[in-house]
């Protein structure tokens, strides 16, 4: 039987908080953890279940902390372990849980492992923590395959001995050998340091790449950002979703097992098809897996019916609810991305001098899409300023941009950036309310004022009180353990029934019509006069 305590997280909604950008305590330009503190309480009153913390470990900050040099200790950007042990404490006074990132693919090359391992021989135990190689070619000197970074570039750098090490990512971010035995004990350690001091679980960065093919089998496809999905008809990736990875995860749930209250995994593992990503949370593994699929997919009724139905009944097949989600660190924030034409995917950077979305638009979508996604059976997870309708940041001079990815793809690639802009608190006040100075890490654009946080508590129809009123509806009609029925609709509507509640989407031209019963809840932007349903409008009605 299922418990309230225990089994929270299969219908919770969760809170991404990007430390950096969420609020400054200190007024350094640059978010805290007595930030996150001091708003905590405005997370409970939007309704959310829990917060998830990108990394705030220490960090040469060479991609944003996702470089890791102690993985038991918090950057002093951030503040300290009393800093992190007083949010803990606040959050469960206040209800919410924490989840914090978790970064196993990887360490920084700051790490004191790898320094060691510089500083020791080929061959070494030091090295052996890591992936080292010879070069090929007759001398060592090209690298041992032709492995690409995810952030552009060759995922090899050269040590001055002549050897090689991976990186599938930034050149300061070493990959760890998990056949190492060191390695695995390592984590597990620090799995249960941050249990013990209270934490709800752990988001797993790059779940799908901590197994390598044995071989190192050579593959020049370097794919998206953090996919890797091979081209149609190519052999799979050798770097990504290894089924040596599910032995780790197996490990850690028993380790999670032992300690009370429902400590969960989450899986950031950029896989398809749907079956294969729901290996990761099997009954002994994860518990939730990002559905990425459903964020891809275009605006239109068709495909996202297809996801809904193929992404649950995987993961009903494994007995563990779907996980949805429309934005996060790594992607352009889904109300701008909404903002393009159907069939024009823009995910990963948008910049000055790039085609520009129609900000009206992509605002309405969004909204739209929010109400479809909360609706469904499971649990959800939000990106901290989507419910303030933020936008991507698009226009960031090139000189402030600080994402690898930039540097590396020789400018070709935009980054993350834009996403990732300190939000608005405060309309009047230094840098939007984010901390008592007028700058910030990132510059913020101007017109964040009217997004800002004071501009739309209490305001009817604003996007705040949307997501607000969506979460408390959600909660009351108990859609994340419901179950959805499909409603035969044209083409271009999506409409299912979760509980006693209809759900309908319009994507056509034409307004579409409510049941003659219906009494609306909730709608993502007004009706017509007659009470129909615009276009790119979501319903929430009791039939």
């Amino acid at each position: 039987m299922p418990s309230p305590q225990t089994d929270w997280w299969r219908s919770a909604v969760i809170y991404q908080i990007y430390p950096r950008s969420f609020a400054d305590n200190n007024g350094d330009g640059m978010g805290d953890l007595p930030g996150i503190t001091a708003h905590l309480s405005d997370l409970r009153d939007l309704g959310v279940d829990a917060v998830w913390l990108s990394p705030f470990y220490p960090s040469p900050q060479h991609d944003a902390g996702y470089d890791v040099a102690d993985y038991r200790a918090v950057d002093p950007r951030f503040g300290d372990l009393g800093d992190a042990d007083k949010m803990i404490s606040e959050a469960r006074a206040l209800g919410l849980k924490v989840i914090v990132d978790l970064v196993p693919n990887h360490t920084s090359s700051e790490h004191a492992w790898f320094q060691a391992a510089l500083a020791a021989a080929p061959g070494s135990p030091e090295r052996e923590r890591y992936i080292f190689r010879d070069g090929s070619g007759p001398d060592g000197s090209e690298p041992p395959n032709g492995w690409k970074s995810v952030f552009g570039g060759p995922a090899w750098e050269r040590v001055s001995d002549g050897q090689w090490y991976l990186h599938l990512f930034d050149v300061s971010q070493p990959d760890l050998n998990w056949g190492n035995p060191d390695v695995r004990a390592e984590f597990v350690s620090v799995l249960r340091f941050w249990l013990d001091r209270g934490v709800d679980g752990f988001r797993v960065d790059v779940a799908h790449g901590l197994i390598k093919d044995a071989e190192l089998a050579d593959w020049h496809y370097a794919g998206e950002i953090l996919g890797g999905l091979a081209p149609e008809g190519a052999p799979p990736p050798p770097m990504w979703d290894q089924d040596g990875v599910h032995e780790i995860y197996q490990q850690w749930r028993s380790v999670l097992d032992e300690y009370e209250g429902g400590r969960i995994l989450v899986a950031e593992a950029w896989v398809q098809p749907a079956d294969r990503l729901a290996r990761y949370v099997r009954p002994d593994e994860m518990h939730q897996a990002f559905n990425f699929e459903y964020l891809d997919t275009p605006w239109s009724a068709d495909p996202l019916r297809k996801v809904i139905d193929s992404t649950t009944a995987a993961n009903a097949a494994v007995g563990a609810p779907t996980t949805w989600v429309l934005s996060n660190h790594d992607v352009v924030r889904h109300a701008t991305r909404l903002g393009y034409p159907v069939g024009e995917p823009r995910k990963h950077g948008i910049g000055l001098g790039d085609p520009q979305p129609d900000v009206a638009l992509g605002l309405r979508r969004a909204r739209a899409a929010t109400l479809q996604m909360l609706a469904l059976p499971g649990s959800a997870y939000l990106y901290q300023g989507e419910e303030l309708g933020l936008p991507e940041a698009t226009e960031i001079p090139d000189e402030y941009r600080q994402d690898p990815a930039w540097e590396r793809s020789g400018h070709a690639e935009r980054g993350r950036d834009g996403c990732r802009v300190p939000i608005p608190w405060e309309a009047d006040a230094p840098s939007y309310g984010f901390g008592p100075a007028d700058a910030s890490w990132l510059p913020q654009p101007s017109v964040w004022a009217e997004y800002a946080l004071d501009r739309q508590r209490g305001v009817a129809g604003s996007t705040y009180e949307l997501y607000r009123t969506a979460l408390r509806l959600r909660a009351a009609h108990e859609l994340g353990t419901g179950t959805l029925r499909w409603v035969d609709t044209p083409a271009d509507v999506l409409a299912f029934r979760n509980g006693d509640l209809l759900v309908l989407t319009n994507f056509g031209d034409a307004p579409a019509e409510l049941p003659l019963n219906a009494r609306v809840r909730l709608a993502s932007g007004p009706l017509t006069e007659d009470g129909r349903v615009p276009q790119d409008v979501t319903v929430w009605a009791r039939v």
